[in-house]
C-alpha cells in the first residue's frame, strides 16, 4: 500500500467523521493561536520599542525626581543647580531641563497648536532622520539663536509639503528661523517627550520658558559613553549632597530601557511557553483519546486486513498517519488564526500607538505550527498505533 493511499484513506475516515474531528482538533487549535498571536504581536511590540528607543540618543539619561517621597518640593531643580551638576560632575557636558509647553503656532494661513521643548546640538540630539535642512548645532547652542527644527508631525500639522528651511515661524510670542524638518519617528510609548513638535535650542529654551521655575527632570548629556554608568552615580551623589540624602532621584538611560523591555518579554516567553505546555498536553489527550476510541471502533477491521496479510508496520502507519492528519489540521486552523488576531491587533493598537510597523515573524510562526503538530503526533499518536498493529488478528475479527 503507497503512502498516499494511507493519506487518502486517513482523510476519509477524519471526514466521515467532522464534529468529532472538529471537537479533538479544538484544543490544538485554540493553543496554537493563542502562541502565535501573541508571538506576532511580540514581535510587533519589539519592533516598535525598537523605534522608540531608536530616537534616543545613547550619549545622554535623564534624570528624574521621584514623585513618590514625602518631601517633593525639595526635589525640585533650579536652572543654576542644573549650571552647577554640569560644572561639578566630570564627563557631563551639558544638562537640559526637560520640559515644554503647547503654544500657537503661526505659517501660513495655518495656527495649530504645537509642543515646543529643549534640545541639544546635533552631537546629542535624538537619531532620528533629516527631511529637509538640519539639525541645532553648537552654534546655535552656545549663541542662543532663536532657530528651530520642526518634527514630521508639526510639518504636516503646517501644511508644510516643500523645504521650508530659512523661512519664519511663530511660536506664541516669539519668532523662530526653520532650520530643518526631522523625518517620521516612533512617539508615545517612552515617558518622557522625545522628539519636540518645535525643537529649539536648550538655552533659548532656558531663557524664555524655565524663567526660574522649578525643574522636576533633565537631560544629561555625558561626554564618553562608555563612562555613563559611573556619572550616573556621581549625578546623584551629587544631588543628595545638594538637596539631602532624603530626597530621591531616579535615572534612566537607553539600557535602562532596553534591560526593562527584555524583561518585559522574557516575561511573556514564559507565559506563551506555559500556554503552549498547557494546549499541547490538552490537545494531545484529546488525540489519545479519540485514536484509542476509532482503534476500538474499527477492531475487525484491522483483524480483516492482518488475516489477509497486512504487516504490524503496515496497520501502525495507517493510524500513525490518522493522528498526523489530526494534528496537522489543528495547527494549520490555529497558524491562520494566530497570524491573523496578532496581526489585526497590532495593527489597530500597536502600529496607530508607536508608528512601527514589524514584520509578521512568519518563519519562527511556521516552525510553532509544525512543532506543536510533530510533537503531539509523536507523543499521542504513537500508542494508538502500536496498540492497533499489536492486536491479535483472531481475537480482533471475533469482536463484536
Amino acid at each position: 500500500m503507497k503512502l498516499d493511499a494511507y493519506w487518502r484513506e486517513a482523510m476519509s475516515v477524519l471526514l466521515a467523521n467532522r464534529a468529532r474531528t472538529i471537537l479533538t482538533a479544538l484544543g490544538l487549535v485554540i493553543g496554537v493561536t493563542a502562541v502565535i498571536a501573541i508571538r506576532v504581536l511580540g514581535a510587533g511590540m519589539s519592533g516598535a520599542v525598537g523605534g522608540l528607543l531608536g530616537a534616543l540618543s545613547e550619549r545622554s539619561f535623564f534624570v528624574v525626581a521621584n514623585v513618590q517621597q514625602a518631601d517633593f518640593t525639595r526635589a525640585a531643580l533650579r536652572l543654576n543647580d542644573l549650571q552647577r551638576l554640569q560644572a561639578a560632575v566630570p564627563n557631563v557636558v551639558a544638562v537640559i531641563p526637560l520640559g515644554g509647553a503647547r503654544e500657537r503656532a503661526e505659517y501660513g494661513h495655518l495656527t495649530p497648536r504645537l509642543a515646543i521643548g529643549p534640545e541639544p546640538d546635533e552631537r546629542y540630539a535624538t537619531s532620528t532622520p533629516l527631511r529637509f535642512g538640519r539639525k541645532i548645532d553648537a552654534d546655535d547652542v552656545v549663541q542662543a539663536r532663536h532657530v528651530a527644527v520642526l518634527s514630521d508631525a508639526a510639518a504636516s500639522k503646517l501644511g508644510i509639503t516643500s523645504d521650508p528651511t530659512g523661512t519664519s515661524l511663530r511660536v506664541g510670542e516669539h519668532r523662530y528661523l526653520i532650520v530643518g524638518v526631522l523625518g517620521k519617528s516612533a512617539q508615545g510609548i517612552i515617558p518622557v517627550n522625545v522628539d519636540y513638535q518645535v525643537a529649539i535650542p536648550y538655552t533659548v529654551y532656558d531663557r524664555e520658558y524655565v524663567r526660574g521655575h522649578a525643574i522636576l527632570a533633565a537631560d544629561v548629556l555625558v561626554a564618553d559613553v562608555g563612562q555613563i554608568a559611573k556619572t550616573q552615580g556621581a549625578v546623584l551623589d551629587w544631588l543628595h549632597t545638594l538637596k539631602g540624602s532624603r530626597v530621591r532621584y531616579q535615572t534612566f538611560d537607553r539600557q535602562t530601557f532596553d534591560k526593562a523591555i527584555d524583561g518585559i518579554f522574557n516575561v511573556v516567553t514564559l507565559v506563551v511557553a506555559f500556554i503552549g505546555a498547557i494546549s499541547l498536553v490538552v490537545a494531545g489527550i484529546g488525540i489519545l483519546n479519540i485514536m484509542l476510541v476509532s482503534v476500538a471502533e474499527r477492531t475487525r477491521e484491522i483483524g480483516l486486513r492482518k488475516a489477509i496479510g497486512a504487516t504490524r508496520g503496515q496497520i501502525m502507519l495507517q493510524f500513525f498517519i490518522e493522528a498526523l492528519a489530526l494534528s496537522m489540521f489543528g495547527c494549520l486552523i490555529g497558524l491562520v488564526f494566530g497570524v491573523a488576531i496578532g496581526a489585526l491587533v497590532d495593527d489597530l493598537a500597536i502600529v496607530k500607538l508607536s508608528g512601527v510597523v514589524a514584520p509578521i515573524p512568519w518563519l519562527s510562526s511556521i516552525t510553532i505550527a509544525v512543532g506543536f503538530a510533530t510533537i503531539v503526533t509523536l507523543a499521542f499518536g504513537t500508542y494508538p498505533a502500536w496498540r492497533a498493529a499489536n492486536l491479535d488478528p483472531i481475537e480482533a475479527l471475533r469482536y463484536e
